[in-house]
């Protein structure tokens, strides 16, 4: 077993993959920017799964500060990099998400190599991957990177930038520091606490009824507790050094579609969701007024479709079924209160 810096704890994606190591029986630290937070980051943890407290410890570090990464990484074997600026709210500049997204990573990667971690995995996205590109008919693989260039949202750019960077630090600065990076499309799945994760925000207002008609495009899902599991596939696998992975539940689902499985699983509970899809037009017409239809534009009337083909050979990563994912979001969602 491994000594495992996490970043980011408290994030969703990061608060699930430090579960999925507790559970593999590794030691984990894990990186906050309030040590306030750490009690309730425990409980969520313990409700979770039982684990001697002694295996994880929380540190204070910022991504926007060089103090504390040092000790952060101190006697760890690896480092799983998710923390990252998010979309909470809409950026006014990219500035505002590429240079933390972009410096953030940096940071952490000079203090891994100075502290001999072995292998450093990248949580990036499927924004870093299929964006800012013409119309194609088959899916996007880990060969293809996001048109900086184009007329993409500030979040996008900045995973895209952020990753370019970092390998660009391990490929000249590295000193013997693997990397990997794990691409999620669009993340869902149950919660760990009573949290509001951006991207489970679609199934939320979908419950609330607070989505009257669907936004006509499609893109791939995959479930939070299977990104978590690649990353630790990702850390392991020596064939995953100097690779990047999509995590990719089947095909792309049109939004409209991730109502009716709602409808069918839940019944009377998910009755609110929506029965159909908006034209394309009047979607455009709204996103006039509306910021954040308007950073959905380059995806209106199209399926952005991905394959985890590569995963799936080269680690033997599987995704649940993606209308179980649905269900368990919303069954979350459900018992938290939210929806």
């Amino acid at each position: 077993m491994a000594d495992v810096l996490v970043t980011g704890g408290t994030g969703w994606i990061g608060g699930w993959c430090v579960l999925a190591l507790l559970d593999a029986g590794h030691t984990v630290r894990t990186t906050v920017r309030d040590p306030a937070r750490e009690p309730d980051l425990r409980a969520r943890l313990h409700a979770a799964t039982p684990f001697a407290d002694d295996r994880l410890s929380v540190v204070r570090a910022d991504l926007g500060r060089s103090a504390g990464w040092d000790e952060a990484v101190a006697g760890c074997d690896h480092v799983l990099h998710v923390a990252s600026p998010t979309l909470r709210r809409t950026p006014a500049t990219d500035d505002e998400m590429v240079l933390p997204a972009r410096e953030g990573v940096l940071r952490v990667l000079r203090a891994a190599r100075a502290a001999g971690v072995r292998r450093a995995v990248l949580t990036s996205a499927f924004g870093a991957v299929g964006i800012g590109h013409p119309a194609r008919s088959t899916p996007f693989t880990e060969e293809d990177w996001t048109n900086v260039d184009a007329d993409i949202p500030p979040y996008q750019r900045s995973k895209t930038l952020a990753e370019r960077a970092a390998w660009r630090f391990v490929a000249e600065e590295g000193d013997g520091l693997e990397l990997a990076a794990v691409h999620p499309v669009g993340v869902l799945g149950p919660l760990l606490g009573p949290d509001d994760p951006p991207s489970l925000r679609l199934v939320r207002r979908m419950l609330e009824g607070r989505m009257p008609a669907c936004p006509p495009f499609g893109m791939g899902y995959v479930d939070v507790r299977d990104v978590a599991d690649l990353h630790l596939r990702a850390m392991t696998d020596p064939a995953a050094a100097g690779e990047r992975f999509l995590a990719v539940a089947g095909h792309s689902v049109r939004v409209v579609e991730i109502a009716r499985i709602l409808r069918d699983r839940l019944g009377e509970r998910a009755a609110k969701a929506p029965t159909r899809e908006l034209p394309v037009w009047a979607t455009r017409a709204l996103a006039a007024v509306n910021p954040e239809l308007r950073l959905l534009r380059h995806q209106l009337g199209r399926d952005l479709d991905a394959t985890s083909a590569k995963a799936e050979r080269v680690l033997g990563w599987r995704a649940r079924p993606l209308e179980d994912t649905i269900a368990d979001t919303a069954e979350s969602l459900l018992a938290y209160g939210i929806g």
